[in-house]
C-alpha cells in the first residue's frame, strides 16, 4: 500500500479456490497485510481440477513446494496429455500431447514439413513426432532421465491439495474461521463490500474480498449482482455426475476423455484410486441415463456415491467489481475438457497479484484486470469449442455440435488451419501451436496446402525418418511411471 497502513483481505470459501488463494497471498503479499478466510464444513467443494496442465508447476515452484512431498501428500501421479477416444468417431482415438512435437527446421515449425512430408506419403502419423505420447503411450513418465525432460502436469486429488495448502497458508499466518455467512454489509454509496456477517453473529471487516464460494458467487453475484455471460449455446453440456473408483487396469500417466452419446466422460488416474465423471447435456440425455453410461464404464468398484453437479457454462460481465475479485467457480465455468479448471484459479490469483490494489481501487486496474481475464476464458472457451465443432460422430448432441455457428475468433482459425496448416495465435492464447495442432489434425481438419516457405526445402524423407527416431529414444529414457512414483513420492 502506498500509505503504509494495514490492508485486510477476506476470502470467502474454501476449497481448492480458496486455499490456492491463501496460499499464494500468504507468500507474497506484504507482511503488514492480515488474511483470513471463511469457510464451512457443512458446505461441500466441487473438487474440480484433478487434471492439470504444466503450468501447475509454476504455482507449486513460487510456493516453494517439494514436488514429492507435494504428490504423496495428494496421492498425485503425473500426466503427460490427454487421449481423446471418440471424439471424431466411434473407434478412433488421439492424444494432445504436452510439448513440441519434432523439431524446427529452419524458420518454419515442424508441423508444416510433416503437412507436406503427409501429402508426398514420407510422414508417419503425428505421435510418432512427439517424445510425450511415445512415453505416455508405454508407461513412462517423470521428471526424466539427464539432458531429457519432458513437460508434464499432475493429476491429484484437489480436496488434499486444499487441504495441504491450508496447512501451509497457517504456518505462514492466514486464520480461518469456520462459519456460514449470514449477511453482507455493502457502502451505502459506493456499493463496496465493508464487511461480512456469520451466522453465529462474528463479523468481519476488510478492504479487499476474494469470491472463492463457488457457483453461488456470494460476493460477485449475490451482493454486487455483477451479471453472468452464458455460453451454453456453443457449449450444451450443463451436467456432471462424478464418482471415484478403485484403482485397476493400466496406470496411464495421462488423462483419458471418452466422447459418449450425450457428452464425454472422464479418467484420472490417482495413486489411490481412479477418478471417473461423465460431463454430459440434459437436452440430449436424462440423469438416469447419464448415470448408467457411467457406472458401466468404470475401471473398478466404486468408492464413494455420485456426485451430482448442474451448471452454466459462462463467466461473469466482470471477474473484478469493486472491491471483489472472483476466483475459481464464482468467476465463471468452462468444463473440464482440457484441464484448465486449476489453471483459471492460478491465472486469477496471478493477475491480482500483478495489479495488486491500494486502497483507492483504481478503476484502471480493475479494468486492466478484467480484460486480461475475459480475454484469456474466451481462448481457452474457443479451444475447447474446436472439440466439439471437428465432429463426425451421427447422435442428435454431435451433429448439433457440428453443425452449430461457432465465435468468429474461432472460425477464423479453423479455416485459416484448413487452407494452410497455420495457427493464427491471438492475445492470451493458453494453448500453444502444437496444442492446436494436435486437436486439428486428430480430429481431421487436415491442411488443403501447406506453407509456400516449405516447398523450397528438401522432401525430408531421411531428416524425418532420423527424426522419427530421436523422439522415440527421449522417449524411451524416461522412467516407468509406477517405478518412478514408488521409488520418490509413493503415498
Amino acid at each position: 500500500m502506498g500509505d503504509g497502513r494495514p490492508f485486510r483481505i477476506v476470502i470467502l470459501g474454501g476449497g481448492t479456490a480458496g486455499w490456492m488463494s491463501a496460499a499464494a497471498l500468504a507468500r507474497f503479499a506484504p507482511p503488514t497485510h492480515s488474511i483470513t478466510l471463511i469457510e464451512s464444513e457443512a458446505i461441500g467443494t466441487v473438487g474440480v481440477g484433478e487434471a492439470t496442465i504444466p503450468a501447475i508447476m509454476l504455482f507449486n515452484q513460487a510456493l516453494e513446494l517439494d514436488e514429492a512431498e507435494f504428490l504423496r501428500e495428494t496421492m498425485g501421479s503425473f500426466k503427460l496429455g490427454i487421449e481423446f477416444a471418440g471424439w471424431l468417431k466411434p473407434g478412433h482415438s488421439y492424444m494432445h500431447a504436452f510439448g513440441e512435437v519434432g523439431r524446427q527446421l529452419g524458420l518454419l515449425p515442424f508441423r508444416h514439413y510433416w503437412a507436406r512430408g503427409r501429402k508426398l506419403g514420407l510422414a508417419k502419423p503425428l505421435a510418432h513426432y512427439s517424445p510425450n505420447e511415445l512415453a505416455a503411450r508405454t508407461g513412462r513418465a517423470g521428471p526424466g532421465a539427464p539432458g531429457v525432460s519432458l513437460p508434464y502436469a499432475y493429476h491429484f486429488d484437489a480436496g488434499l491439495y486444499a487441504r495441504f495448502l491450508r496447512a501451509y497458508s497457517g504456518q505462514r499466518g492466514v486464520v480461518r474461521h469456520e462459519g456460514k455467512i449470514g449477511s453482507v454489509q455493502q457502502h451505502g454509496e459506493t456499493g463496496f463490500v465493508s464487511g461480512v456477517t456469520l451466522e453465529d453473529g462474528r463479523s468481519l471487516e476488510a478492504e479487499l474480498f476474494i469470491d472463492c464460494s463457488g457457483f453461488r458467487g456470494l460476493l460477485i453475484e449475490g451482493a454486487l449482482q455483477t451479471g453472468y455471460i452464458d455460453w451454453t449455446h456453443w457449449l450444451p453440456c450443463d451436467r456432471a455426475v462424478a464418482i471415484p473408483c478403485e484403482k485397476e487396469g493400466d496406470f496411464t500417466p495421462y488423462t483419458r476423455s471418452t466422447a459418449r452419446e450425450a457428452g464425454w466422460q472422464w479418467r484420472i488416474p490417482l495413486q489411490h484410486r481412479t477418478g471417473n465423471g461423465h460431463v454430459y447435456s440434459s437436452q440430449f440425455t436424462t440423469d438416469e441415463a447419464a448415470l448408467d453410461v457411467l457406472l458401466s464404464n468404470l475401471d473398478g468398484k466404486p468408492l464413494a456415491d455420485p456426485n451430482k453437479l448442474r451448471f452454466t457454462t459462462g463467466m461473469r460481465r466482470k471477474f473484478w467489481d469493486r472491491n471483489v475479485v472472483a476466483v475459481g467457480l464464482s468467476s465463471g465455468f468452462l468444463e473440464p475438457l482440457e484441464s484448465t479448471s486449476l489453471h483459471l484459479i492460478q491465472a486469477g490469483i496471478s493477475k491480482l497479484l500483478a495489479l495488486f490494489p491500494d486502497t483507492s481501487f483504481d478503476p484502471a486496474v480493475i479494468a486492466e484486470y478484467n480484460h486480461i481475464a475475459t480475454t484469456e476464458m474466451e481462448r481457452i472457451r474457443d479451444f475447447i469449442v474446436l472439440h466439439y465443432k471437428l465432429m463426425d460422430r451421427d447422435e442428435p448432441m454431435w451433429r448439433h455440435t457440428a453443425a452449430m455457428d461457432i465465435p468468429d475468433s474461432l472460425a477464423f482459425k479453423i479455416d485459416h488451419f484448413r487452407r494452410y496448416g497455420r495457427h493464427i495465435p491471438r492475445d492470451m492464447d493458453l494453448f500453444a501451436p502444437p496444442s492446436w495442432h494436435a486437436v486439428h489434425i486428430g480430429q481431421f481438419n487436415l491442411p488443403e496446402g501447406t506453407d509456400p516457405l516449405g516447398a523450397y526445402r528438401p522432401s525430408g524423407r531421411e531428416w524425418l525418418g532420423k527424426l522419427r527416431s530421436a523422439m522415440a529414444n527421449e522417449a524411451a529414457r524416461q522412467p516407468s511411471h509406477q517405478a518412478f512414483i514408488d521409488q520418490h513420492c509413493k503415498a
